[in-house]
């Protein structure tokens, strides 16, 4: 159990994370793009020595870096979309937070997107603009915390309860299409009963816990964080990480699944995409390189490649 001076200490967490932002040049709580975020020194050092004092101390600070996300700012490529969309802000009683929702596009078939940590409900504007070229109305969203969503922790389940929320004004989606996070998200709120007649996952994550370990790595910090950060994951939501597991749940799915990825993604081994690949029942894989973890979403090629999928019967 944390102490009385661990609550206090997690008072101050807010401020740890705002340096953070200061010391690497946010301006108005955006970032300037990079390919793959490094956690800073300052984030390292302070981790180590809450862990030399208390591994809960650790935990907790951790955990709270964990389930923050960082504002990018839009890029001009995605102002098209942000100034021609529908904007709606939406109260998800699930989860009991606000965000915003976005409706790009007036087709009679419908594309749901849903971007991955850091992201922002304009981020796939490329594949949006071709979605609408092809008839479709497409629905995206700001998860909590990200884009012009207010500033808030959020995490995987939160994103799977507000595409669930999503479906009960629109109903079954022609295609749903994510990234990163937004990937397991959306395989796994499929298998919890969102209805879509295709799928498409890039860059997508696999093990929930590979992510946590592979996080607690990048800190500095012993296994034994990670293993005390699963566990107060699983207490928070009563569900293990395994259930979250995107093979598994992906491996439950008769609809047909595109899985497309990056041999060189830094921030996602292409191992999660083979890993997916080889459990779903109707599925294809789509091996790219020399794109990244986000050039990928502007690619002609996987573009066509979706857009081919999808048109597929």
């Amino acid at each position: 159990m944390l102490n009385n001076n661990s609550k206090n200490y997690s008072i101050s967490l807010s401020s740890q994370i705002a340096y953070f932002c200061k010391k690497h040049d946010m301006k108005n709580g955006s970032f300037k793009h990079q390919q793959s975020l490094k956690i800073p020194k300052s984030i390292v050092f302070t981790g180590k020595f809450l862990q030399f004092l208390s591994s809960d101390w650790a935990t907790l600070f951790a955990q709270k870096i964990f389930i923050t996300p960082i504002k990018f700012k839009t890029p001009k490529r995605e102002m098209e979309m942000l100034e021609k969309a529908i904007k709606y802000n939406v109260y998800i009683p699930t989860i009991n937070k606000s965000i915003v929702t976005y409706k790009y596009g007036n087709g009679d078939k419908k594309a749901l997107i849903i971007h991955g940590w850091n992201g922002r409900g304009t981020q796939l504007v490329t594949i949006a603009n071709r979605l609408k070229k092809e008839g479709f109305t497409i629905v995206s969203f700001d998860a909590p915390g990200h884009g012009f969503s207010p500033k808030n922790n959020s995490n995987m389940t939160e994103f799977i309860e507000i595409a669930l929320f999503i479906q009960k004004e629109y109903g079954e989606f022609d295609v749903v299409i994510g990234h990163s996070l937004g990937g397991m998200s959306t395989i796994n709120a499929i298998q919890r009963g969102l209805k879509a007649k295709k799928t498409v996952i890039i860059g997508s994550g696999d093990v929930v816990e590979d992510i946590i370990d592979d996080f607690v790595k990048q800190l500095h910090l012993k296994s034994i964080i990670a293993s005390k950060m699963k566990v107060r994951f699983e207490n928070q939501f009563q569900q293990s990480m395994d259930s979250f597991c995107v093979h598994k749940s992906a491996s439950q799915l008769t609809i047909p699944i595109l899985v497309i990825h990056d041999e060189q993604d830094l921030d996602v081994p292409v191992l999660a995409a083979h890993s997916i690949y080889k459990h779903i029942k109707n599925g294809e894989l789509m091996i790219t390189q020399n794109l990244g973890h986000r050039k990928i979403l502007g690619s002609k090629n996987v573009i066509n490649r979706i857009n081919n999928f999808i048109n597929n019967e």
